[in-house]
């Protein structure tokens, strides 16, 4: 089903192309700003860059201890979406490498995706916020030991090179230099969430390269082995990096605070709608929404919406597991950097007023 989702997207990518070579270029830049603004082509980079397909194939096959769902719950996996915008390139062989430098640099475009305190939901579940908000946030953090994990499923996602950082690529966009991927971006939320003293976790090892599939097993197993070991962890973040694109145009999000030009980010919450066993997946969405405010209320444009989606992303391991998307590949690495000390500078703080001392 992958291979698929990807060779569909190579060929619009194509298509795309040749209507900008035909001149349609001013109606398709048009076209993807719709896109952007209903939420498709967000979308459509959620199931390509999350692999939405992936754990969700996945999970329905290995075994569990989790109660099963019914058999027609589990054919409700969603669709591939009827428009998709991404172009995925395939993996470089040394014949494209050697043709690389005659491939014209992508044009890379700014967007302010940036929406308050809203939720994107993308599901067909009918939710009330208003009255989740009101029910209060049960969770609370304990005084003692680790209170936050940060991993990265698709650790090798890299951003767009500048002077200042370069990496040698394993893929478009990806590396396994941990001082140039999304681990550098984690390294740089884990000091900004322990400076409001919130003590925090780090797992800097690599569970998307050399192999894509299977990347939310291996770090899923990565996430049970740290809860058990260390039951004091009760918000688990999966930083990630996002992808918005069309045919030769890449989108960098971007947001203006106290004259410093920021990457913008995203919380994500998955609901098991697709029929995997996701019971409290309501918790993780109020711990987004808590999150979000108070992010939007210190930082004005840096989050995106929240994306509720269909799909799980192993957040059934906590009650406090959340993706976050920190910034674009049109971004560099230093405006990732940036988002990701004002994300836990803000919403840090929110974390670090649930400590609770009597907490076990």
């Amino acid at each position: 089903m992958r291979k698929k989702g990807i060779a569909a997207a190579a060929l619009l990518g194509l298509a795309l192309r040749l209507a900008v070579l035909a001149g349609g270029g001013e109606r398709l830049e048009q076209f993807v700003r719709d896109h952007v603004g209903d939420g498709r082509l967000v979308r459509a980079t959620l199931d390509i860059e999350l692999g939405a397909r992936e754990e969700a194939e996945a999970a329905q096959t290995e075994e569990t201890s989790e109660p099963p769902a019914p058999p027609d719950a589990r054919a409700q996996e969603s669709a591939a979406p009827a428009l998709l915008l991404v172009e995925v390139t395939p993996r470089p062989t040394p014949e494209t490498a050697e043709r690389a430098s005659d491939v014209p640099a992508p044009q890379i475009r700014a967007a302010d995706l940036s929406g308050g305190c809203e939720v994107n939901n993308r599901t067909q579940i009918d939710i009330d916020l208003a009255a989740l908000a009101a029910e209060g946030l049960a969770l609370r953090l304990p005084a003692e030991g680790p209170q936050v994990l940060i991993i990265h499923t698709h650790s090798s996602e890299a951003y767009t090179p500048d002077e200042t950082d370069q990496y040698e690529a394993s893929d478009p966009y990806r590396t396994e230099d941990k001082t140039q991927s999304v681990i550098r971006v984690g390294d740089a939320l884990t000091a900004a969430l322990e400076r409001q003293g919130l003590t925090v976790l780090h797992d800097r090892e690599i569970y998307d390269y050399p192999s894509y599939t299977g990347s939310y097993g291996r770090s899923g197993a990565a996430v049970e082995q740290a809860l058990a070991a260390h039951p004091s962890i009760r918000v688990v973040i999966d930083l990630h990096r996002d992808a918005l694109g069309s045919g030769d145009v890449v989108y960098k999000t971007q947001a203006l605070l106290n004259g410093r030009s920021s990457a913008q980010a995203m919380l994500l919450v998955g609901t098991g709608e697709n029929g995997l066993w996701h019971p409290n997946w309501r918790e993780n969405l109020k711990l987004a929404m808590y999150l979000q405010e108070a992010a939007d209320a210190q930082a004005p444009t840096l989050m995106r919406p929240i994306e509720l989606v269909s799909e799980r992303y192993n957040q059934q391991l906590s009650t406090g597991m959340l993706i976050l998307e920190v910034g674009s590949t049109g971004n560099t690495l230093r405006e990732a950097l940036t988002a990701a000390e004002l994300f836990g500078a803000t919403a840090g703080a929110a974390l670090a007023r649930l400590v609770d001392s009597a907490a076990e």
